[in-house]
């Protein structure tokens, strides 16, 4: 069985922090595709090791993305 989950990936300094929000699981890489093949490793594993409860109990079934206009300044 697969999921679809959301990975967010963000430049921080010398490398880039992958997260995914459904469960807030989070990695990190040097390269845009390495912090999102470890964010996906750590995502294999925690679904392997977590009891079923665990898994329901972090599962945000629903993520909205978007970007908002503020006032600044």
């Amino acid at each position: 069985m697969s999921r679809q989950l959301t990975a967010i990936i963000e430049r921080e300094e010398d490398g880039y922090v992958s997260l995914c929000p459904e469960l807030d699981i989070a990695s990190q890489g040097n390269t845009i595709e390495e912090a999102k093949r470890n964010l996906q490793e750590a995502l294999e594993l925690f679904f392997e090791c977590a009891s079923s409860e665990e898994v329901k109990t972090r599962l945000h079934n629903e993520v909205y993305i978007t970007q908002l206009e503020v006032e600044v300044g």
